[in-house]
């Protein structure tokens, strides 16, 4: 079946481990039908007064060896059933995060964070019970009744037997009805609870602007709807599940009540013994357990079977970005960087924030980005890094169409400090050693020197192991951005792109920064984006994009002269440095 796609290769590997686990239970099964046939044997010796020491020492030896037997094998098919399921859940969880890993950026634009996480946190275990508890109801429903209903007619009178199960087959409809009932709800509860862990994370993560903007108690008031929808959602379901449990008690109640009532008359008239009294009575309770199972089995397939085609839509997800047929791993490169024509929309619906670009950056050369917000100057590297699919034939490093050598190739060879300075919850130094485990610490500590930010780290009590918090939150803007910008120059790349990695650092900082970079980066391709004329006014060239089109490009000296966009950002610029000294 199609709904089973991406755990088949798991069942195959694993379904001896579900044979066996199958195979204990039907052992532990069989046995517990052994043993009300002994306590009638018993019960019948004992009124007619033929029980001796020695035959109620043997029952009693049986019994607890039946009752070891049983222990022992409740271990084994839990370890292999439950064991499996387990198994399961962590290759789920750890597909899962792979295919997330390679889902392109565009998908993340599109779903958000809490609701990835609820289903990692309420899908996979539901899925585990499926496979689990599931199918340990389904073994329990079919082999218990089956198994029972066929003693039970071969050891009493059929009127009898009859009468004592006529209650049953209502249980097990209403149970079936009532699993019906409780799937919807299961699917609400589920989605309740995305919200739930979305409006969370969101408002954790964003927990200074919610103290700067005084926001707290707003915040709270909308985190308790969420939170008062997540109940309800719960309630609604707690409401139709609790009547479950009454409804068996009630069945088997009324069952055992015909059995008192029809039996004892029947033991009277000599019709059964007492013994067959007993077992019957012990087989009625053994039958109350498969009966419920049904419904449980239902309510816990449905549950496991919505969630795993949650789980389904996710894996199904194809990465636009991945691999060519045939894309071949990229050699090193000298550093030629050429964009041809290229046009690109973030959607079909929005204008292009690229249109018809065209340059080239000789290796070992530096081209420099200017432009206003939403130029489209990020998207220069986020094509060049492919987190998306520039059009195929337009972007090339060397000669080599980026869309025909592998990504892993690609990436290995550039470094990348984003606009956004994003920092994991780990110590400073591996931040900066992020892309390998084999850095030294004198390396990591050079390029930090190189960042400008190695002082600033050795005034933390702890340097280097200094914890930077989640997303980096115990470090200023600037801090965390020459941090990001040590993190790319470690790699000692081909290609260095600085995307707007330096606004948040003051114009003396700067001024350093690019200084130690001036060495580092000779022989180096490298693309500068700013806002800052300062920051590239030193390029080989400068190119300035506006609306995704290129207005200009040039040397510094010619752009000013030029009198156009360059010219009116620089003068802006001027006129602003000039008011911060005065002020």
């Amino acid at each position: 079946m199609k709904r089973f796609e991406h755990i088949r290769e798991f069942l195959s590997r694993h379904k001896w481990r579900y044979v066996a686990g199958v195979a204990f239970l039907v052992f532990v099964d069989a046995l517990q039908l052994v043993i009300p046939r002994l306590l009638g044997r018993l019960t019948d010796n004992l009124r007619a007064g033929t029980l001796t020491g020695d035959s109620l020492r043997n029952v009693v030896f049986v019994i607890m060896g039946i009752a070891g037997a049983i222990a022992a094998g409740r271990f084994l098919w839990r370890i292999f059933i439950n064991g499996t399921a387990r198994l399961l859940d962590f290759y789920l969880r750890n597909k899962l995060f792979a295919h997330l890993e390679r889902l392109p950026a565009r998908y993340y634009n599109e779903h958000k964070t809490g609701d990835l996480m609820a289903h990692a946190t309420n899908d996979i275990p539901a899925i585990r019970q499926t496979f689990g508890q599931g199918f340990i109801l389904l073994t329990d429903a079919i082999f218990m009744t089956t198994a029972t209903l066929i003693i039970l007619f071969r050891t009493t009178p059929p009127r009898l037997a009859l009468l004592s199960l006529l209650p049953f087959p209502f249980l097990a409809l209403g149970t079936t009805l009532f699993s019906r009932l409780v799937g919807p709800r299961f699917r609400a509860v589920h989605e309740a609870f995305s919200s739930l862990t979305e409006r969370a994370q969101e408002s954790i993560a964003g927990i200074r602007v919610v103290k700067a903007f005084v926001q707290e108690k707003a915040e709270t008031s909308r985190f308790m709807d969420v939170a008062q929808k997540n109940v309800d959602a719960n309630m609604r379901l707690i409401r139709v599940w609790g009547l479950m449990f009454p409804m068996s008690g009630f069945a088997s109640t009324l069952a055992f009540v015909f059995v008192l009532r029809y039996g004892s008359a029947m033991i009277i008239r000599q019709e059964i013994s007492l013994g067959d009294f007993v077992a019957l009575t012990s087989y009625l309770a053994m039958l109350v357990w498969p009966m419920i199972a049904v419904g449980w089995v239902i309510n816990v397939v449905q549950r496991g079977y919505a969630a795993l085609d949650r789980i389904n839509k996710i894996l199904n997800e194809a990465s636009e970005v991945a691999d060519e047929p045939g894309a071949v791993e990229l050699p090193t490169v000298a550093g030629k960087i050429e964009f041809r024509n290229v046009t690109f929309s973030y959607s079909p619906e929005l204008p292009p924030a690229l249109a018809n670009v065209s340059f080239v950056i000789e290796a070992g050369k530096t081209l420099a980005i200017v432009g206003r917000t939403g130029s489209g100057k990020s998207t220069i590297v986020s094509l060049l890094t492919r987190l998306y699919n520039p059009p195929p034939g337009s972007v090339f490093i060397d000669g080599h169409d980026i869309r025909q050598v592998t990504l892993e190739s690609l990436r290995s060879q550039l470094g990348v400090a984003p606009q956004e300075s994003f920092l994991f919850s780990t110590t400073i130094g591996k931040n900066i050693a992020f892309a390998s485990d084999d850095y030294s610490q004198d390396r990591i500590e050079h390029f930090a020197e190189i960042a400008q930010v190695r002082k600033d780290i050795s005034e933390f009590p702890d340097g280097f192991d200094t914890l930077v918090g989640e997303r980096g939150v115990t470090l200023s803007g600037g801090q965390k951005q020459r941090v990001c910008i040590a993190r790319a120059l470690i790699k000692e790349p081909k290609v260095l792109v600085l995307d707007d990695c330096l606004s948040a650092v003051d114009t003396q900082t700067e001024e350093r920064i690019l200084h130690g970079l001036r060495e580092y980066m000779r022989g180096r391709t490298s693309i500068i984006i700013s806002h800052r004329i300062s920051t590239v006014k030193d390029a080989d060239e400068i190119i300035v994009l506006d609306d995704g089109v290129i207005r200009e490009r040039g040397a510094h000296d010619t752009l000013v002269a030029a009198g156009g966009l360059y010219h009116e950002l620089h003068e802006k610029q001027l006129l602003e440095e000039e008011l911060a000294s005065r002020s």
